[in-house]
């Protein structure tokens, strides 16, 4: 029973079991290992323990070692999707790509330049064998179509024609200038990985399908592990260690916390005098640090992961090791089963991903949207959104944006009233500059638009390449066609050389700038301007976004803010309806419809609804009736049990109330909350 390597690793092991039991080391019941001898025995050690039977050690090995357990990449291991009789799974990807592509171009669908680029795709996804791998995403984003359930495909996804004609993405590729092999690389064997963004109230609906089409056994979420951190290490082991609060937070506020940089604690030792200081000096708080240095990267929890969901051809537990879902997680979701292995060990075992992401953005678009319907008449849904309004840039530029996506934010807002966007082009780049490192091209980026600083290029070739962005380098897809055009590069190897960038893999590097330069001579670039451009680009890897992702979610911003401006009432309704138990959002977007002349009406137990409402005034204006379920500590149940009392007739005063509700149901509590809220105004004063 092996619980750790090193007999000194008993000490750290009781100390990680106290932190998962939220338990003191120094109480006396809680608990233990019964010894300190759980680690692994060296060959000495277990022939001296089974001297007087030595069989026992030399057929344990003998059945060891007639085991055979290969898990090794074995190809990839795909559900079977039922294609219609007649058909194989590359001619019903083709049959349905046509039909897409006359619903999506129309009279272009014939364009020389769009029929060889789905040729060359198709060409591609079939000596990839991933034929089934799109249909399988067609398929869900069908069904999400028929139950209408908004989606949205994200990331590099969008850069593929036949993902645009299955309608499982939303940006047209090449317009927006989206190169295919930064999604499927022929040159680079992976799976490819498209990310769907559902409504988060109805994403459960998409996995229970999923789980139906292809059998519960076939398919499961995916765990992740949660490691202690140089922060939670000094608070988990202070705390079961007993030493004062105050203590153990004076030392972890001296270790740095930068996102996307994580440090540990023999850095922080080395760099930081003032922890280096308390180290020195404080000896009990000297054991802390050491003993939380060795506990630094240990998984301290298992979770699930917020998207992934793997589907297989034969059941999971043929492939994979599964475990339970974790505390909470099993509840919300119709998959019952979790991976022992994490996303990377996935995707080497050759294992398809799905990435089912709840998005609260496109619950508030759909029930804006079902509003504007029910009210106006006008039916709306991703792809007729207009994101060519100029009022909607004007809207961008004067910073109202608060419920916007991706640009609510404080800085992000400052930025866009610099900026005044005039297209979408102005904002998806704002998408992916906003970002910390090419934060500081912004602006350079604003005064090259509004032509207040000269753009220049280090050679002419790249005029068209980067104009777009006023030649920064923003996204990854403008180093691809850069490396296509003047190095002669393939778009498979520009796609290699964008990896070797953005990873800074020094080997492969080397051999593409040499590859790169002696391309670039071929087409007269003089060899010291070509070895400048590579110098450039290698400091490229901290900026460069990948563009396919930043196009789809610069749509969606413009199109939320579309919403707003000419549906106003609908959208901010929506919008509070969905934060509703987020008090700050709420009062923030209350604010803001007062700001534009919106009458936020308060709670009434005779109007209010669970959510937050549309109201029509008798002076032909509409205000928002504040919903019953953002009121604090007033639950599902109670609301549901007035609204069901209430029906059609409102209620004449308290004792008609008191005698039509449940009132087991709604509870004093709950009552006396919506009475200090104002709910209960019509039947007297508070």
């Amino acid at each position: 029973d092996v619980h750790y390597i090193e007999p000194s690793d008993a000490r750290l092991q009781d100390i990680l079991l106290a932190i998962q039991t939220g338990a003191l080391l120094s109480d006396p019941n809680r608990m233990r290992m019964s010894s300190q001898d759980y680690y692994l025995r060296s060959p000495q050690e277990m022939a001296a323990l089974f001297a007087d039977i030595p069989e026992a050690l030399s057929n344990t090995l003998r059945i060891a070692e007639r085991c055979d357990l290969d898990l090794s990449f074995k190809g990839y291991h795909l559900p079977q999707f039922q294609v219609p009789d007649g058909f194989s799974a590359q001619s019903y990807l083709r049959i349905l790509c046509e039909a897409g592509l006359l619903r999506r171009y129309g009279a272009r669908a014939a364009d020389a330049e769009i029929r060889q680029r789905l040729e060359y795709e198709l060409g591609i996804i079939n000596e990839m064998g991933f034929d089934t791998y799109f249909l399988i995403v067609w398929d869900l984003c069908r069904y999400a179509r028929e139950q209408n359930v908004w989606y949205n495909a994200r990331g590099s996804g969008n850069g593929s024609i036949v993902a645009y004609t299955l309608e499982i993405t939303l940006v047209e590729p090449i317009q927006h200038g989206l190169i295919f092999e930064r999604f499927l690389n022929p040159g680079r064997i992976s799976m490819p990985d498209i990310d769907m963004d559902f409504p988060d109230d109805r994403r459960a609906e998409m996995l229970a399908y999923t789980a139906r089409k292809y059998g519960d056994d076939k398919v499961a979420q995916i765990i992740t592990f949660g490691t202690l951190g140089a922060r939670a290490a000094i608070r988990d082991v202070g705390r079961v260690m007993d030493i004062p609060l105050s203590e153990v937070d004076r030392v972890a506020k001296l270790i740095p916390n930068i996102p996307g940089k994580p440090v540990t604690i023999p850095q922080v030792l080395e760099e930081q005098v003032d922890f280096k200081q308390l180290y020195q000096t404080e000896t009990y708080l000297q054991e802390l640090i050491d003993t939380a240095a060795q506990m630094e990267g240990v998984v301290r929890n298992a979770g699930t992961h917020a998207a992934g969901v793997v589907i297989t051809d034969q059941p999971v537990v043929d492939y994979l090791p599964l475990h339970r879902p974790t505390s909470g997680a099993a509840e919300e979701s119709p998959i019952k089963t979790v991976t022992q292995f994490e996303m990377n060990v996935l995707d080497s075992l050759g294992m398809l991903k799905v990435d089912y992401l709840g998005l609260s953005t496109l619950t508030i678009m759909a029930k804006a949207c079902a509003l504007i319907h029910q009210r106006h008449g006008v039916k709306f849904a991703l792809d007729n959104i207009p994101t060519d309004d100029p009022e909607t840039y004007a809207l961008m530029g004067r910073g109202e944006t608060a419920g916007v996506f991706q640009v609510e934010g404080s800085g992000m807002r400052r930025w866009l009233m610099q900026m005044k966007p005039q297209a979408l082009e102005n904002v998806i780049a704002m998408v992916a500059l906003f970002r910390p490192g090419p934060m500081e091209f912004i602006p350079g980026y604003i005064r090259r638009m509004h032509g207040e600083e000269k753009v220049d290029y280090r050679h002419p070739l790249l005029e068209s390449i980067f104009q777009e962005t006023f030649g920064y380098p923003v996204y990854q897809e403008q180093l691809m066609f850069a490396a296509i055009k003047l190095a002669g590069y393939t778009p498979s190897e520009a796609d290699d050389l964008r990896s070797a960038i953005s990873k800074k893999i020094k080997d492969k590097l080397l051999k593409h700038e040499q590859k790169f330069i002696a391309g670039a001579v071929e087409r007269g670039i003089d060899p010291d301007t070509a070895a400048a451009i590579f110098k450039d680009w290698e400091e490229f890897a901290r900026y460069g976004f990948n563009k396919s992702h930043a196009a789809d979610y610069g749509v969606i911003a413009v199109q939320t803010a579309y919403l707003k401006l000419h549906y106003s009432v609908e959208y901010m309704t929506a919008l509070l309806a969905v934060s509703q138990s987020d008090t700050d959002k709420v009062a923030l977007y209350v604010a803001d419809c007062r700001r534009m002349g919106i009458k936020v009406e308060p709670p009434d137990i005779n109007h209010s609804e669970w959510d937050f409402t549309v109201q029509d005034c008798g002076d032909g204006s509409s205000a928002i009736r504040f919903g019953l379920g953002a009121v604090k500590n007033v639950g599902r149940a109670p609301v549901d049990a007035i609204l069901q009392a209430r029906g059609e007739r409102p209620f004449s005063d308290i004792n008609d109330l008191a005698r039509r509700v449940d009132l087991r149901a709604v509870g004093k509590r709950s009552l006396e909350c919506l009475i200090k809220v104002g709910a209960l105004d019509a039947f007297g004063t508070r």
